[in-house]
This record gives structure tokens, C-alpha cells and sequence, in this order.
């Protein structure tokens, strides 16, 4: 079926038979999904803008629908095979170049920003929002490079 982007930046029918075959088979149990072309898109939405997920335009169905499938693949490790089976056939067909760029900045922190356990408070678990957006950001900036 020929579906043309809605929007630009939208994936075109080359790449999406590019990335189909690498996503994670449906899950069997539950409610049927919802098209995964357009649940792809709305993943890849707030990475080119980096705005919320509660942001993503209305055509790509509700933001919680997108972010619980990209953190469902996240968790299992997804993602990742994605990048590696795309960075394979990207080595293959010579488009990869290996030259690496290192880049040094420096961050200081005052020294009672050292993350010290305040008295009397329970330590709680770390989830950094802004590492997830930076890694999401990098994921999806990869994975469409090379499709």
C-alpha cells in the first residue's frame, strides 16, 4: 500500500520498509495496536522538535499510546538491536564512515552538589527526565540517519 507522509518529516514508504521488518513482532495478548507506522511517527515527533510528549500532534493518536511503546522497547532492548541491525546494513553498504569526533566539556558543580543523602529523608530511586530525552533524542536521531 502506497501511504504518503502526513507530515514532513513523516517516514516515507522506502524507509518504513526499511525499519518494519527490525520492529518487535505485536504482542498477541491485548487490545489490537494501533497502526505502527503512525505510532513510529509519533515516537520520532518529539525528537526532531524536542518538545513533551504531550505535544505530539493529535493526528499521530494519543502521546500515551506513543510513549508507552517507545519505553516498552526501550525496556527490552529494542531500540538498540534497531540501531545495531541499521548501523550493519549501513557498514555494508559503505555508508558508515568510522571517523570519530571527540568533543570535551567540562561541568562543575558546587561542592554541596555532590549528592550527599539529606538526614532524615528516604533515599529514592533516580530517574533522570532529562537523560531519557537525550537518549531518546540520540536513538531516534540514528535510527533515521540510516534509513
Amino acid at each position: 500500500m502506497h501511504h504518503l507522509p502526513a507530515s514532513r518529516g513523516d517516514l516515507t514508504d522506502q524507509q518504513w520498509g526499511r525499519l518494519n521488518p527490525l520492529l518487535p513482532p505485536i504482542p498477541s495478548m491485548g487490545r489490537p495496536p494501533r497502526d505502527r507506522r503512525q505510532v513510529f511517527n509519533a515516537i520520532w515527533w518529539p525528537a526532531r522538535p524536542g518538545s513533551p510528549w504531550r505535544d505530539i500532534p493529535e493526528r499521530y493518536g494519543p502521546w500515551a499510546t506513543a510513549y508507552a511503546v517507545f519505553r516498552r522497547w526501550q525496556r527490552d532492548g529494542a531500540w538498540a538491536r534497531i540501531l545495531a541491525a541499521l548501523n550493519a546494513a549501513a557498514d555494508a553498504d559503505g555508508i558508515l564512515d568510522w571517523e570519530v569526533s571527540i568533543d570535551s566539556t567540562v561541568c562543575r558543580a558546587h561542592q554541596h552538589a555532590a549528592g550527599a543523602r539529606k538526614r532524615g529523608l528516604p533515599a529514592r530511586p533516580r530517574y533522570d527526565k532529562l537523560a531519557c530525552r537525550y537518549e531518546a533524542t540520540i536513538q531516534a536521531t540514528l535510527i533515521r540517519q540510516y534509513l
